[in-house]
């Protein structure tokens, strides 16, 4: 070997020492930083002239696992958005130890009737009969108003999400386009590759995508069902969301937004094209899950409120005169089920807020005058209608037959059946995303093996110092002589 092959050889080491060296302290100073992938540099020996040569810095990433590990986090981010609901549910329609719970309410209801029976003639056990009365009522239509306020904030996050998803897919196509021009440059393109992560994470937690390497560093998206966001050109989602739903508005019949791809209307539901992640969550919260919790309420009030309508119980009641519990003051109508729930009221008559008359519920709604103090027979009938066997339809609980008390009951433990269930799902969901995030992060940027690195790159640095002056000392020598 020439002097001048070995000072050429030692000059590349130097250079690739300090190339590697700058490597090291980015990984260092990025080890806690997120979606920050390791850098590892790349180097072979030269072709054409003797020495190294730096092909280039590669980041440190396995795809199986990092697809494995965003599909993981889609199924959890749904999973939390089921989870979330069922628990706000839950907290609405109250526990079985909760005092204000629906089944409470009730059996307050039906305890304060067993008193009236047994002094009909006095006014305050009256009064606190319309009170517990109104209580229950109260509670099923705010059970319901909080549904309602839930499938509108669905609907809200679901516009929310979709804008975010618009401007993340126009993000990844620019950046698309920056890694091919510094590509075709020879620029370092990893912290490019990085941004480009972070946004494919961002998007994937609301849609699950499969990314597909395009050339020239680029890369496409497709959902997991096969729709295309971006391939070359990004995709434009449109969504018109509503400030306000009513427990009729559905998508099925027009009155709720879908969601469509480049124009055309796409299946958001479970089997859909967009299936998983927050926002086929998000969907199912307000086209499914809700609108079921919703029949399930207005099952349990058409119930109460035709138990007491009939005027085989009170026969002060006409064929369309509402009876204790009323829908909006009026008659119910049971051609008009769906929103039931929201509607329910204790009637005026007897209401503590309105007229006050609580006479009424042991001598009729509509009694002319108030009658025999000690009579009891109303009182006693309403025990017996709520005590009636009737069969209950609806989307949640089915169908069966069922007193009052029972069906009250089964619709706590139904929803108590659906939230730990939705909390077992989480739980999964969470553990196979702690998983698979556990073993990105094993890829990740270790400290200890970047400090050995770096002592092994001062290694190298000082052997070709000393190589080049071990050159210079001959070159000296040479020019002595």
């Amino acid at each position: 070997m020439s002097i001048t092959s070995a000072l050429n050889t030692a000059m590349t080491g130097l250079t690739a020492a300090g190339r590697a060296s700058s490597v090291v302290s980015e990984n260092l100073a990025n080890a806690l930083t997120p979606g920050y992938a390791k850098r590892s540099l790349m180097l072979s020996s030269g072709l054409n002239a003797p020495g190294v040569q730096i092909v280039g810095v590669s980041r440190n990433i396995d795809p199986a696992i990092q697809a494995s590990r965003r599909i993981t986090e889609a199924e959890f981010g749904g999973a939390q958005v089921q989870s979330v609901f069922y628990n706000r549910l839950s907290d609405l329609v109250g526990s079985v130890d909760d005092p204000f719970s629906i089944t409470s309410r009730f059996s307050n209801f039906d305890s304060s009737l067993i008193e009236a029976i047994s002094r009909p003639d006095s006014g305050p056990r009256l009064n606190d009969l319309s009170l517990q009365a109104e209580a229950l009522a109260d509670t099923i239509s705010e059970a319901a108003e909080g549904l309602r306020s839930m499938r509108s904030a669905a609907d809200r996050s679901i516009a929310t999400q979709v804008d975010t998803v618009n401007q993340a897919l126009k993000d990844v196509q620019k950046v698309n386009a920056r890694i091919m021009v510094s590509q075709a440059g020879g620029m370092d393109t990893a912290a490019l590759q990085d941004q480009r992560a972070q946004l494919i994470d961002q998007i994937n937690e609301i849609i699950p995508v499969n990314v597909v390497q395009r050339n020239n560093g680029q890369v496409a998206l497709f959902t997991q069902g096969g729709a295309i966001l971006l391939d070359g050109q990004p995709a434009e989602l449109t969504f018109d969301g509503k400030p306000d739903t009513m427990p009729h508005m559905t998508q099925a019949n027009g009155l709720l937004s879908g969601l469509e791809i480049n124009g055309y209307a796409v299946n958001t539901g479970p089997d859909g094209p967009l299936r998983g992640g927050t926002l086929a969550a998000q969907f199912e919260v307000r086209d499914t899950i809700a609108v079921e919790a919703q029949d399930d309420l207005d099952a349990m009030a058409r119930d109460l409120i035709e138990r007491f309508q009939d005027p085989s119980v009170d026969a002060t009641l006409g064929a369309t005169d509402p009876g204790l519990f009323t829908d909006g003051g009026g008659f119910f109508d049971p051609t008009n089920t769906v929103g039931i729930a929201n509607r329910l009221e204790l009637n005026e008559k007897v209401s503590m807020e309105g007229d006050a008359e609580t006479w009424r519920l042991r001598d009729g709604i509509n009694a002319a005058a108030p009658g025999n103090a000690g009579d009891a027979r109303l009182l006693q009938a309403y025990t017996e209608t709520l005590g009636t066997m009737r069969t209950v339809s609806s989307a949640g609980m089915g169908t069966s037959t069922v007193t009052a008390a029972t069906l009250s009951a089964n619709l706590l433990s139904h929803f108590s059946q659906s939230t730990n269930a939705a909390e077992q799902a989480l739980s999964f969901a969470s553990a196979s995303f702690s998983a698979m995030s556990q073993m990105e992060l094993a890829r990740g940027v270790d400290t200890d093996e970047e400090l050995h690195n770096l002592m092994l790159i001062e290694q190298a640095f000082a052997a070709n110092a000393k190589v080049m002056s071990v050159v210079d000392e001959l070159m000296k020598t040479l020019l002595r002589i």
